[in-house]
């Protein structure tokens, strides 16, 4: 079992949102805790740290996260719509 963790840029992201789209956003990103590489989750690269990244979609929205086997975390770093997800 993993932890999800959001991230500041993440949730107030989430905050932005009406109550219906956040709260189906955080049921899909509750998932990750059984299963942090779900079917639908696409590899995308790894970070600084050697870290895998991954792309879950979410309707329009995409979250981007990562995955800390040895701490049992999924540490999600940015949620938002297709086109932007990527931006930094």
């Amino acid at each position: 079992m993993y932890q999800v963790h959001t991230s500041q840029k993440a949730e107030q992201f989430l905050n932005k949102l009406d109550n219906h789209i956040r709260k189906r956003i955080e049921e899909r990103l509750k998932r990750l805790s059984q299963n942090p590489i779900p079917a639908d989750a696409k590899f995308i690269g790894r970070d600084e740290q050697n870290q895998k990244l991954f792309r879950y979609r979410i309707g329009n929205f995409r979250a981007l996260y990562k995955v800390k086997d040895t701490e049992k975390i999924v540490l999600v770093a940015k949620i938002d719509k297709r086109p932007r997800v990527y931006d930094q």
